[in-house]
């Protein structure tokens, strides 16, 4: 029998042992949990930059409880071009007015991009070049008079307009398509109007007056290579989804007017070449390096041209349409579109079938029928014009179903891969109801674009990331940084596996822009409680990886 005073002794070591090690794991527990409540765990990020977990994130109860991945073959995410041209010349579709405030300017954009984002459209086309001026800071133009009130002036913004309006659209899973019109010099005579810095003074021997306005002559190296610059330098500094041209390349014949450029043909034409042919070869020349100017500097980005309708009428050629336009690309514009094509200088053509379903000169019908059959491997999506809904002499557009008839035509027609409209306020502003018609009969479920580039390789398979509880729902939570070739996630939740094998209206499709803040931990922005997620990446050049398949198992209760 040991002294009491040991024993006494033996007691209060037991106890100061015991208490310190309910210290410690107090101390343990506390931090852990203070931290996570404060959203203060770090990670490593880029460039081995720590990285703070939201507040929300909660340790991953064991994966049977919550989640299992499942080996499922889906099938490929539908595809299909949706999209609508934002034109700023004379502020037609916006900005509304040039001398608004660049925030107001900025929000009527967003309530742009957001309402067409509401009718699952997938892109927007945006005018960044008129009439020789420019809406970003360019070497080559003076600023836009149609974004600042007056050309050559700065906005009254710290922020790169363009930069800012590409974010914003791919923020919302929109591809941004650059549109610029490369001939155009003015859009009247009064040259008042005109900055100093624009080519119309500095290079006066470029300009070829026609009926109302001056035109870059198109026979002149200097200006084409001058053009190619331009596109050069939006492509180099600005992360656009594709270049854009529209109709304008000669300009529209006028009767009894002449384009004088017979002193360009005598000096630069070859021996026996008639005028039309050299014309003709002009604009081809700049298509094609137009092109490979792109390529070499960002092969992911698209060149597309959205001509006139009619490439030429049977009557003059027997391989042309069965319609009886005034004008043609080939005999009237001086686009040899099917040239252009064959040869592979574009990726994408809108051509611009802006007349009604059976309209006697030009029938929509048979003109789809005619693009479908000419597409020569390059991707076609059909131009509309729903601008002349209930404001044309032409009765039929007086039917709020003629354009969602001609959409319903386009799906259903060989080698047709999606649809443009012109212009944004025909469908914002008015004939609303015509847009409600449209998703209602087509565009219910949300797609994705086209498949451009379909002989490039995928990038390299992302890693299967966890799942963890976030917020209302769940994260997926990446071993390393996502691969910067991966621009977009895309995630599809359905109830049921058939669902989402269809990718039907039980289906609800997100295209998530991946930016510094979403490369590791990528919310699942989804209503409460989905049971199966597919989640995929689309990298730069729209190649999409394969999706990875999760079936949720029972409910997130966070703590």
């Amino acid at each position: 029998m040991k002294p009491n005073y040991l024993i006494q002794i033996s007691r209060t070591f037991i106890y100061l042992l015991c208490f310190t090690l309910f210290l410690q794991s107090c101390k343990t527990v506390t931090t852990t949990t203070d931290q996570r409540e404060r959203g203060t765990i770090r990670g490593t990020g880029p460039q081995g930059n720590e990285t703070t977990y939201p507040s929300k994130t909660v340790t991953m109860p064991d994966q049977p409880e919550f989640y299992k991945t499942l080996e499922l073959e889906l099938t490929p995410s539908p595809r299909e071009f949706r999209g609508v041209w934002i034109a700023t010349v004379a502020n037609i579709d916006w900005p509304s007015s040039p001398t608004d405030p660049f925030n107001k300017q900025k929000e009527d954009f967003i309530k742009l991009l957001d309402y067409y984002k509401s009718l699952n459209f997938n892109a927007v086309i945006v005018q960044i070049r008129t009439s020789g001026d420019a809406f970003y800071p360019s070497n080559f133009a003076p600023w836009s008079r149609y974004l600042t009130g007056k050309e050559g002036q700065k906005p009254n913004t710290t922020e790169d307009p363009l930069s800012w309006m590409i974010l914003e659209a791919h923020r919302r899973g929109l591809e941004f398509h650059a549109w610029l019109n490369p001939y155009r010099a003015t859009m009247n005579l009064d040259t008042k109007l005109l900055s100093p810095e624009h080519d119309f003074f500095k290079h006066k021997n470029w300009m070829v007056k026609y009926d109302t306005k001056y035109y870059y002559n198109p026979g002149l190296p200097e200006v084409r290579a001058h053009l190619v610059n331009i596109i050069r330098e939006v492509v180099q500094h600005y992360n656009v989804d594709a270049i854009h041209f529209d109709d304008y390349f000669y300009p529209y014949k006028v009767d009894k007017v002449v384009f004088d450029d017979g002193a360009t043909f005598k000096k630069y034409g070859r021996q026996g070449q008639k005028l039309d042919d050299w014309r003709r070869e002009n604009v081809s020349l700049l298509v094609k390096e137009v092109q490979e100017t792109i390529k070499s500097e960002k092969p992911w980005v698209q060149f597309g041209i959205s001509p006139f309708g009619v490439w030429r009428n049977k009557e003059i050629d027997p391989n042309g349409s069965n319609t009886q336009a005034g004008q043609t690309n080939f005999d009237d514009l001086y686009a040899d579109v099917l040239t252009w094509m064959k040869n592979s200088w574009i990726d994408y053509l809108i051509p611009q079938l802006y007349w009604s379903m059976d309209y006697d000169l030009a029938s929509h019908r048979e003109l789809i029928s005619w693009w479908s059959k000419n597409s020569n491997d390059t991707k076609i999506y059909i131009g509309n014009g729903p601008y002349k809904i209930r404001n044309n002499a032409d009765k039929a557009w007086d039917n709020p179903m003629e354009v969602p008839n001609q959409i319903g035509l386009s799906k259903i027609t060989p080698n047709i891969s999606g649809n443009a409209y012109f212009s944004a306020k025909s469908m914002y502003l008015q004939n609303r109801d015509v847009a409600d018609l449209l998703y209602k009969n087509h565009y219910q479920q949300a797609v994705l674009t086209p498949d451009i580039f379909e002989t490039y390789p995928n990038s390299k398979e992302p890693q299967t990331p966890i799942l963890i509880p976030h917020g209302n729902g769940f994260a997926f939570q990446f071993p390393q940084v996502l691969d910067p070739d991966y621009r977009f996630a895309v995630i599809h939740v359905s109830p049921t596996i058939q669902d989402l094998q269809k990718r039907n209206e039980n289906t609800i499709t997100q295209k998530i822009y991946l930016d510094d803040s979403n490369r590791m931990l990528l919310p699942v922005l989804t209503p409460n409680n989905p049971k199966y997620v597919a989640l995929s990446f689309l990298d730069r050049f729209g190649k999409e990886s394969k999706p990875m398949v999760f079936e949720i198992q029972r409910t997130l209760q966070l703590q």
